[in-house]
């Protein structure tokens, strides 16, 4: 289970949950070859400038490198895989005048981190106005994204 701001890579085979993903992004990465994968809950874009980062897991900019370094560590070279699930605007409007809704700019920002990092985005769910579980399937790669008002379809 992997929890807001937290993030768990494994190898071979197992299973990666994150429920209740609002505005919340799930970042999945996998690398087929070596049946390496990792999924980050990350709750905001980028840490604020003035401060140091405690938990990469939190932000996207650093939570991708963080996952890709344990995916390397349990014996993954890629070329990697990745999947985004969540960024719902859970407030309506609220945000708007701000820049845009967090959900949004969360997925613009993992979009970016996976970029960054040349992990080749295979799949997505982003917005609406609903939550999601996702479930992760490392021996397959295989997302499973499940909502109230989607039911249950494989990324």
């Amino acid at each position: 289970m992997v929890r807001i701001a937290h993030h768990a890579v494994v190898a071979e085979a197992g299973e990666l949950v994150s429920v209740g993903l609002g505005s919340c992004i799930a970042i999945a990465i996998h690398d087929p070859m070596a049946r390496v994968g990792g999924l980050a809950h990350i709750l905001l874009p980028a840490p604020p400038a003035s401060r140091a980062v405690e938990n990469r897991a939190k932000y996207a900019s650093t939570a991708v490198p963080l996952l890709l370094g344990e995916m390397r560590a349990l014996g993954a070279t890629g070329p990697f895989v990745g999947k985004i699930v969540g960024g719902a605007k859970l407030f309506g409007d609220l945000l708007a005048s701000t820049g845009g809704t967090m959900g949004a700019r969360n997925a613009d920002a993992a979009r970016a981190a996976l970029a960054a990092a040349r992990v080749r985005l295979a799949g997505e769910e982003i917005g609406g106005d609903f939550g999601r579980t996702i479930r992760f399937d490392v021996a397959t790669g295989v997302v499973a994204v499940r909502s109230v008002r989607g039911g249950e379809h494989v990324l």
